[in-house]
């Protein structure tokens, strides 16, 4: 992987770019969210996704409920065992999401320039001249003038399928709009996303709360990705649910970036969130066109420097019904990873889509691509320089790793860790060769029953870039001075080897502690 790297900014023989890719254990270094759904739900669909290179199994619950996402979960519990491929969970809030429902799922025919009118009262059928909403306050949040876009859910941003309302009068609770143009709409969920106009709803609903305090707990889940976030203090509630619950109190926390306040407040929400995810699809409606791509660049600089995930959604809408993306696609998904996403976020392609398997493998193929010619020196530097001096010990220790596997052209990093702290810090800096992540499980107790600590965190590295975990031995400790630590290394040197990435005299770069030091060494393979 480290052999073929490029940079743009150097000549390249253009016939190059012809020659075929090599095949990789790993399909890339930047990860995959797929969003399961009817069309990938079943054991071998989870399967042929997660061969593909999905990392983590999202499921939205602003579609169905808790019984058909168990139906799913379970399917994806078979599919990981019989593929021998470890996958995170990811649980999505609906937060304060403006919905049409559309008990009938007949499809609605709009005209431009025809009356609709969004009403609070629920007990009316969806039509092409009604919309009845899941919130009451909206006559009260907008005026005349005001831009509202209605999509299906999941809506792909075709002109076809979603369609731009401009408010003409409201009336009492309703608002009468015009439609700016012609559309379809089918399914049985619309959302509705009003151009920067706030929403008297909580980001966290008592829906949201429900779901998370009984599914959530049951299956124990790895990621909360919290939606609308608005505020740090919406992280910090998200936050004390979580710890209140027990079992969730090591589950990571999303923070879902999908309007202008979210924007607003960026710095606080990314200093108190795990994550960061750019939410596009909503972001695009809130944002003038010309101002996206800045939002992208600076909010995933400014995730790279705290060391903090950051997922990109929306960005191959048309493979939701095509076996290939568009021009634009393809380049925007190696921009992303050029940009420094750290995961790569499907929606309506995988839950709906009809080639969820060939778009994650698609996706990949081109996150494979765009990572050869990453300029990682220069992403080095401006990461040193931004964290400063005097380094922390971990950052001082993750940073040398990365310097001295690229300098030794290392074909793996070996990181033993038991938080996977020193494994993120590692990661932060971007080294062009994968990271072994090997989780030491910790000895637990709640006084009542002892447990092995260690699967969440070698879980909730698959979000990371270039992070790939392996849990060891739990007899097995981090700090020992004693042989099992070699022992350890043989079975994660054997892994490396197995996944062809380690081959025979090829250069391996090891961060752990021995005693209360912490030491990077470099080993070299015999034969």
């Amino acid at each position: 992987m480290h052999s073929s790297h490029l940079l743009l900014e150097e000549p390249i023989r253009m016939t190059s770019i012809l020659e075929p890719s090599k095949s990789s254990f790993f399909p890339a270094l930047t990860k995959i969210v797929g969003t399961l759904g009817p069309k990938s739900r079943s054991v071998e669909v989870i399967a042929g996704c997660l061969k593909a290179g999905m990392s983590v199994a999202r499921f939205d619950f602003s579609w169905c409920d808790a019984e058909y996402h168990q139906e799913t979960l379970e399917n994806l519990k078979i599919a990981v065992k019989s593929t021998k491929k470890l996958c995170a969970v990811m649980l999505d809030t609906v937060g304060p999401e403006l919905q049409v429902i559309n008990k009938t799922e007949k499809a609605i025919s709009l005209k431009a320039d025809g009356l609709v009118t969004l009403t609070p009262r629920q007990d009316q059928e969806a039509s092409s001249e009604v919309f009845p909403i899941n919130f009451d306050g909206l006559a009260k949040a907008v005026k005349q003038g005001d831009t509202i876009f209605v999509g299906q859910y999941l809506f792909t941003g075709s002109e076809t399928t979603s369609v731009w309302l401009e408010v003409e009068e409201v009336k009492g609770d309703d608002v009468i709009c015009i439609s700016r143009n012609a559309a379809t709409l089918a399914g049985p969920l619309f959302t509705l996303h009003v151009s920067q106009v706030y929403i008297d709803m909580p980001t966290l609903t008592q829906k949201d709360k429900e779901v998370i305090s009984t599914w959530g707990v049951q299956n124990k889940i790895d990621f909360l990705s919290l939606s609308y976030c608005r505020h740090a203090e919406d992280v910090r509630q998200a936050r004390e649910l979580l710890n209140s619950l027990g079992d969730l109190s090591q589950t990571q926390i999303f923070a879902k970036i999908e309007n202008e306040e979210g924007l607003t407040h960026f710095d606080e929400i990314l200093q108190e969130a795990d994550g960061i995810i750019l939410s596009r699809g909503n972001l695009g409606i809130d944002l003038p066109p010309e101002k996206v791509f800045l939002f992208q660049k600076a909010a995933l600089y400014k995730c790279n420097m705290a060391g903090k995930p950051a997922v990109l959604t929306r960005v191959v809408d048309s493979m939701t019904d095509n076996l290939r993306p568009t021009r634009a696609e393809a380049t925007d998904v190696a921009n992303a990873v050029l940009d420094g996403s750290d995961a790569i976020l499907l929606g309506a392609e995988t839950l709906r889509g009809l080639y969820p398997v060939e778009t994650i493998s698609t996706v990949g193929r081109i996150c494979c691509e765009a990572e050869k010619v990453f300029n990682q020196d220069l992403f080095f530097k401006k990461t040193v320089k931004y964290v400063g001096e005097p380094m922390t010990h971990l950052e001082s220790i993750a940073s040398s790793a990365v310097r001295a596997a690229i300098k030794v052209k290392a074909s793996v990093i070996i990181c033993f860790t038991s938080s996977g702290r020193a494994a993120r810090l590692i990661a932060k800096y971007r080294p062009t060769m994968p990271v072994l992540s090997v989780v030491i499980p910790r000895l637990t107790t709640n006084q009542l029953k002892w447990s092995f600590s260690g699967a969440f965190e070698a879980r909730q590295s698959l979000i990371v870039r270039g992070l790939f975990p392996m849990l060891a031995d739990p007899r097995h400790p981090a700090e020992s001075t004693s042989a099992t630590n070699e022992s350890v290394l043989k079975v994660a040197l054997d892994h490396g080897k197995q996944a062809g990435v380690i081959k025979s005299h090829d250069r391996v770069v090891v961060c752990q502690k021995v005693g209360d030091a912490s030491v990077v060494k470099i080993i070299e393979l015999e034969d």
